[in-house]
């Protein structure tokens, strides 16, 4: 049972490590893979805690559906390796040396398998290599099966969510003295990124500064283009906080009068991310997140410049599962963490995002982002 105590006071520790592993072993299991195999990226960090290097030496986590897992690892990695929750997990770690053919090993770990899966940022070479060691067993993506593990977060990953809420807020707190007439979208990007590794991210994952015109485009980044008095600018920022969780937050901002036109537009697009919000609910669709943030959309006549779904799972990556688009129909679950982030752009003109990470809890739907909403007029 998950409620608002656990989520602040959990901790990760090696006892969920484990279970994370037994229940990835049941998955595989369930949807009929003999074993999983799992390379340095996000699935390995979650199952193991290992943030192993993404080398062109092999480091492979073997996940049998039934059995003990082992780590595959490059013997010039295992001292890495057992200094993460790798070493308390007890998990076995197999060395390779530099003249070994560590494809082999994975063969031989794998024995009989009929079916295996890959993680889903498997290099394409490394799982080509898998695929030519284990001929007569059929390959694919291990994707909906970790994937939808991920997609539930324990008490602890919903705690790195909100401490990395709270520091994307603490940004966003600061932009404002930022922004004056005069200075470009990169030299303000340059600043915010600097802002988001003082507030605890230890890396900078992306910066959009979208001033006037530029709003029209969702991932426009930043250029040189000049901050011009009387125009809206949209900040949507992000970063990996040390425990490897990420942040990710939009909001916008106004260097004086932006017009009556665009306030308009703007009030149909705050009820919109509010009514979206509160449309998490345990046994709904993430479609039926979509759609309640759509019709807001639509009903204010601002529907077909909503070019996008309404979110995005969210965790060790920024994109992660579950989707919240219309196509997805999957039901929603109590620890799902996703984004709810309708915009409007139009285009040559303007644009503007708000977005939310939202953790749906045994209470209902709670935000980790609490920065003001509300567009946010800087004196030109």
């Amino acid at each position: 049972m998950l409620n608002v105590t656990d989520i602040e006071t959990a901790h990760v520790s090696a006892a969920v490590l484990a279970t994370r592993l037994e229940r990835a072993q049941a998955a595989a299991a369930a949807a009929g893979l003999d074993a999983v195999l799992v390379s340095p990226g996000p699935d390995l960090r979650y199952l193991t805690g290992y943030q192993a290097l993404p080398l062109e030496r092999l480091t492979l986590l073997v996940l049998p559906a039934a059995g003990e897992p082992v780590l595959i690892a490059p013997r010039l990695e295992v001292p890495a390796a057992l200094a993460s929750p790798v070493g308390s997990l007890g998990l076995p770690v197999r060395p390779w040396d530099e003249t070994d053919d560590p494809y082999a090993l994975v063969a031989d770990l794998a024995g009989s398998a009929t079916s295996v899966a890959v993680d889903a940022r498997m290099w394409a070479e490394k799982a080509l290599r898998i695929m030519a060691a284990l001929p007569s067993a059929q390959v694919r993506s291990a994707g909906p099966a970790l994937g939808r593990l991920r997609a539930i977060k324990d008490a602890a990953e919903i705690a790195a969510l909100q401490r990395a809420g709270a520091a994307i807020d603490a940004v966003h707190a600061q932009v404002p003295e930022l922004l004056r007439p005069g200075r470009t979208e990169r030299a303000v990007g340059r600043d915010i990124a600097d802002l988001i590794t003082a507030a605890g991210h230890v890396t900078v994952d992306f910066v959009i500064v979208a001033s006037g015109p530029n709003g029209a485009s969702p991932h426009h980044e930043v250029s040189d283009r000049v901050l011009q008095p009387n125009e809206p600018i949209v900040v949507d920022i992000g970063g990996t906080m040390p425990d490897g969780y990420c942040s990710d937050s939009t909001r916008v901002y106004a260097l004086g009068d932006v017009g009556a036109e665009y306030r308009e537009y703007y009030e149909t697009l705050y009820e919109a991310q509010a009514v979206g919000v509160a449309a998490g609910r345990v046994g709904a669709a993430c479609a039926d997140v979509d759609a309640a943030t759509r019709r807001v959309m639509v009903d204010g006549g601002i529907g077909d410049y909503f070019i996008h779904r309404t979110g995005h799972g969210i965790g060790l990556e920024t994109h992660e599962d579950p989707y919240i688009v219309e196509t997805n129909r999957t039901p929603m679950e109590v620890g799902m963490a996703y984004s709810v982030e309708p915009g409007f752009y139009v285009e040559g003109r303007f644009g503007a995002r708000i977005e939310d990470i939202v953790v749906l809890t045994e209470d209902g739907p709670m935000s980790v982002n609490h920065a003001p909403r509300e567009l946010v007029v800087v004196d030109a």
